[in-house]
């Protein structure tokens, strides 16, 4: 297979981009449109009723970002103009057949031109309910696949998925596809169609119970976590991104099929600049103190399987290229830096550390909140779990005895003390997977990608402009000088 140009590719090509409003995928949108003027359109789905409400959806959450800073100073005045020109905005629901787009005129129109279609529709909720990640993980997949098949032109269909389909796995970790009615744990056999019987019959019951939303929610988040710890999944996510990764496989067809897996995606390392981030949870600072309490051995040898975003994007461009001149029908990539160039959680600790004792965050009253960096290691999770019963549990229990003595005048203090702990118990669990996961990502055809591009390499820089090799990364530099500012500027949600 001989490599052109990924940018020369890109030229003349209707691509329809599904999930219009995630954060890598208006990386994808801003990249292609930077790097490729010249292509036909950018059909971008987005959730909406229409076309109006999607354009108003299109300009709100993804043009008017800093992401596009770059472009709009390379097109100034005219920038509105080529926009309108090159990007449609269209309005519908991935959960739905035909990807809920209601004009039938435009959906001809897509069925007919488009060339490309890239599926990065997704929610990534750990506990979400398990009838919305079904019907978008999973379900919204199928139907990407069957609006696929009746594309006349279509050249291939990328599905971005994540490299946790893997579950809780130890050992390096390979780019195999899931086979249909696989499960992680091999005690039982995923029967897809189960599983949505399973959620329209609770569903069903819940509405003769005449239940309330809030109940409805809880018994569906919870619903999701039984049935994905059933078939060895550690959370929802995990587990209907891996059914759509198995309805993939099972009825693609003569479909070509490229499928990436990233890990964990951080800010910007280069492209269109530096440490732009967006949709970042306060989580991230909960979790790193709650995962301090677990054996100090473990901790600093832990990999954080972390690639940056941009390099997430480049790898997905390149390899539509490389798909159009492969042989194979279905490609995978794992998407990420553990095998090649690693980066230890510890090693986060330490550079945010120097970071924020360099430059200080700052309070309500604007004084500087000093950084601490003090760590209570325990021998193992388990001791995490009584260290949180013996200061919080047995607290807890006092607090409610002498809430009830003093005729619950502190009813409202109890409570809120209650859910902080069960949050962060719930944090624990839902995180646990991935802090301390102790798998390595294989990424030989990644690696394979890479190696055949750099023969390939052409006078216009090609690589440089598309670089997704790990070992490039400095992680201390990147780190310092461009992730965390780049979490102080943009925020956390």
């Amino acid at each position: 297979m001989e490599f052109g140009s990924a940018q020369n590719f890109l030229e003349g090509k209707a691509i329809l981009v599904i999930g219009a409003t995630g954060f890598l995928t208006k990386l994808l949108v801003e990249k292609i449109l930077r790097v490729q003027p010249n292509i036909k359109k950018l059909y971008l789905l987005l959730r909406a009723g229409n076309s109006e409400e999607a354009t108003q959806r299109l300009q709100d959450e993804v043009l008017s970002k800093d992401l596009f800073r770059v472009l709009r100073g390379m097109w100034g005045a005219d920038f509105v103009s080529f926009i309108y020109e090159k990007v449609l905005a269209v309005g519908g629901d991935v959960s739905v057949e035909n990807l809920g787009v209601k004009d039938t005129k435009l959906r001809e129109k897509l069925l007919e031109e488009t060339d490309i279609i890239i599926n990065s529709a997704a929610t990534t909720n750990f506990y979400e309910r398990l009838d919305v990640a079904m019907g978008i993980n999973t379900m919204g997949t199928l139907n990407v696949l069957n609006f696929a098949k009746n594309c006349s032109k279509l050249q291939m269909l990328l599905h971005v998925s994540t490299a946790y389909v893997c579950g809780e796995r130890k050992g390096l970790v390979t780019e195999k596809p899931f086979h249909m009615g696989e499960t992680l744990n091999g005690s039982s056999r995923l029967d897809i169609n189960l599983e949505k019987l399973l959620i329209e019959e609770k569903l069903k019951e819940l509405e003769a119970e005449n239940a309330s939303d809030k109940t409805i929610t809880s018994v569906m988040k919870n619903l999701g976590t039984l049935r994905s710890n059933l078939h060895g999944w550690p959370n929802v996510y995990a587990f209907t991104k891996a059914m759509g990764e198995q309805i993939l496989m099972n009825m693609k067809g003569d479909i070509p099929l490229i499928i990436a897996r990233p890990t964990v995606i951080l800010s910007t390392y280069s492209e269109p600049f530096p440490g732009w981030i967006e949709g970042v949870r306060c989580m991230v600072k909960e979790i790193l103190t709650q995962f301090n309490y677990v054996n100090a051995e473990l901790w600093t040898s832990l990999l954080l399987c972390t690639i940056p975003a941009d390099m997430v994007i480049n790898s997905m461009i390149v390899a539509l290229e490389g798909c159009s001149k492969s042989s194979s029908k279905t490609l995978i990539y794992h998407i990420g830096s553990s095998l090649r160039n690693p980066f230890r959680i510890s090693d986060l600790e330490d550079l945010a550390h120097q970071y924020f004792t360099k430059h200080p965050l700052t309070d309500i009253y604007g004084k500087p909140v000093a950084s601490s960096k003090k760590v209570r290691w325990m021998s193992s999770v388990s001791s995490f779990h009584r260290y949180i019963n013996i200061r919080y549990m047995l607290a807890l229990k006092g607090l409610n005895v002498m809430n009830k003595v003093c005729c619950y005048s502190n009813e409202a203090f109890y409570n809120e003390s209650k859910q902080k702990v069960k949050k962060m118990m719930r944090i624990m669990r839902l995180y646990k997977p991935y802090l301390l996961f102790e798998g390595i990502f294989d990424d030989k055809n990644a690696e394979n990608l890479r190696m055949r591009k750099m023969k390939g390499k052409d006078e216009d820089d090609d690589v440089g402009r598309f670089n997704f090799d790990p070992t490039t990364i400095d992680w201390t530099h990147y780190m310092l000088n461009a992730h965390i500012p780049g979490l102080v500027k943009y925020g956390v949600k």
